[in-house]
């Protein structure tokens, strides 16, 4: 017995660094007119739009950063053959799907508020990447969640992981999410 608790606490020691530095990915909303293949027809084969406000990590200058955020997105994109972009199409599309990543979003800041534009921070903490991610169409919200991981540079393994996690969880591909299911799940 007592070989099998030691063999028991061995394991544990041995995943704890691995959750340490698993993301973690908050509550998921879907509006009732979330539709995956809106997001599939709007994206597949042409560029999508990320607008990222604030600074993911704060040891680097902002426009490095997102310079070396887009690649790992990129790597980590959702199942249509899209092309992260941050620049905004000329003439303006409508709609105009687009993901706003927050980093070190305010308490208080909506979803809404977000794809009107606006955003506000909260002090951040060093080494931890905090996500609040909004897809948009036009003014409203389509989906949005949260994600956090440690991570000090944008090359950090966890990053990319966060991305294949947080990119499920936005554009969710259920047929229960679809609008003509009659089954939400927020």
């Amino acid at each position: 017995m007592r070989s099998m608790i030691k063999l028991a606490a061995g394991v544990v020691a041995l995943l704890m660094p691995l959750a340490a530095g698993a993301a973690t990915i908050g509550g998921a909303f879907y509006a009732t007119q979330y539709d995956y293949r809106d997001f599939w027809a709007a994206t597949d084969g042409k560029d999508f739009r990320v607008i990222l406000a604030g600074n993911a990590f704060p040891t680097l200058p902002e426009d490095d950063a997102a310079q070396r955020l887009l690649p790992v997105m990129q790597v980590a994109k959702p199942r249509p053959a899209l092309t992260f972009t941050y620049q905004k199409p000329v003439p303006e599309l409508r709609p105009d799907y687009r993901l706003v990543l927050v980093f070190d979003a305010a308490n208080d800041l909506n979803g809404d508020r977000v794809c009107q534009g606006e955003t506000r921070f909260k002090p951040g903490t060093p080494g931890l990447l905090n996500i609040f991610a909004v897809y948009c169409r036009n003014d409203m919200v389509m989906s949005m969640t949260t994600a956090r991981t440690p991570a000090a540079l944008p090359e950090d393994r966890n990053v990319d992981q966060l991305f294949r996690e947080l990119f499920m969880v936005v554009f969710n591909d259920s047929q229960t999410l679809r609008p003509q299911s009659g089954t939400r799940r927020n």
